[in-house]
């Protein structure tokens, strides 16, 4: 917007300039948005109103050119290479493309994200599906897209020279989780349950962020932990651990990962989400058709080696959903998983928890 009431020299000043491209009709013009506009013929009297509506207009058109809404996305762990999408959405312009301006925050588990979306802090959430539950324990937002499908991602290694052999041999040892009642405490209550030991077969520990977890096993406070697979691989790598279950293997109907939006940005601003989860389904695609530029960015942001995040990549772009729609069968099975950790006292109806109203068509 052109400023009301300038002062006299401004007005000469602006006055001046407008004259001496009146003067000089055939020459060139940049404006601040970097494009060039030709002046033209005109009679000497319309030379300035002329200049003023130019300049207005072409002001105008850059303020609605660089004008951005502002997303605050959190990711319930930083190294968890299903969240990565959000970090090449960014990094390849693919989000400011449709308008976006995405600020990314990383959390030490489900439970701190929610919490800081309680708090008006996150906009969005890239969670585990367990944290549907939270929704019917007030946390003020819906589900609206399925981000992930089968447990692909989540992995329970153990010190590669230790004690523990088999997952025979986890029956009463301390496995480490990042919070009570998340994904990664259902998936390692779910492996007690399956060898018969009931859901305290395992001595379950919430430690919080990966890295607390992996400082936790090499000194020996706990004999395993259950993490994402970028973590895993990390320490894989080193030389100080190995994987002892992939969850993917057992779990199959599920929806490891979900992308959750807070009440207020979905009553405030519809449209900015349904142009970032046009941008996620638009990064998964480019992810899958550049590999090597989307394996690049990952490492670089989770801070791992380019191996780890391929490694990532192989195991998490075949259960990346391509649409975001979630199935019935994985939402029954998420249903009975909040029963399972205690987290509610009967399945809840998942529809009231979720939307797809704002899915790509």
């Amino acid at each position: 917007m052109i400023p009301t009431g300038p002062s006299q020299n401004a007005r000469l000043s602006f006055r001046d300039s407008a004259q001496r491209r009146a003067r000089n009709p055939e020459s060139s013009t940049e404006h601040a948005c970097g494009f060039r506009a030709r002046a033209f013929s005109a009679p000497r009297n319309d030379v300035v109103a002329l200049a003023i509506a130019a300049i207005a207009i072409s002001m105008l058109a850059c303020g609605a050119a660089s004008a951005q809404t502002k997303l605050r996305v959190g990711k319930a762990q930083p190294n968890q290479f299903a969240f990565v999408p959000a970090d090449i959405g960014v990094d390849t312009g693919i989000f400011k493309n449709r308008g976006l301006d995405v600020e990314i925050s990383s959390f030490g588990g489900d439970a701190r994200m929610m919490q800081a979306l309680t708090a008006d802090g996150v906009d969005i959430a890239l969670g585990g599906g367990p944290a549907f539950a939270t929704i019917v324990k007030g946390t003020p937002m819906k589900a609206v897209a399925a981000l992930a499908n089968a447990p692909n991602t989540i992995m329970l290694m153990v010190l590669k020279d230790g004690p523990i052999k088999t997952a025979d041999d986890l029956k009463d040892k301390k496995v480490s989780v990042s919070t009570a009642g998340s994904l990664t405490y259902w998936l390692t209550m779910q492996l007690a349950r399956s060898k018969g030991w009931g859901a305290d077969g395992i001595k379950i520990v919430p430690l919080g962020a990966a890295a607390a977890q992996v400082a936790a096993l090499k000194t020996k406070q706990v004999e395993g932990v259950t993490t994402d697979s970028v973590s895993v691989y990390n320490v894989v790598e080193e030389g100080s651990a190995r994987i002892l279950v992939k969850f993917g293997d057992s779990v199959k109907d599920f929806h490891v990962h979900v992308i959750y939006a807070s009440d207020k940005l979905i009553q405030s601003n519809p449209e900015g989400l349904k142009a970032f989860l046009a941008g996620w389904m638009e990064t998964i695609r480019f992810m899958r058709d550049n590999k090597d530029k989307a394996i690049a960015i990952a490492a670089e942001k989770t801070g791992v080696s380019k191996a780890v995040a391929t490694e990532g990549y192989n195991d998490t772009m075949p259960i990346f959903s391509s649409t975001g729609h979630f199935e019935p069968k994985a939402l029954d099975v998420l249903a009975a998983s909040f029963v399972d950790i205690k987290l509610l006292p009967e399945k809840p109806d998942m529809s009231k928890l979720l939307t797809e109203a704002y899915l790509p068509k």
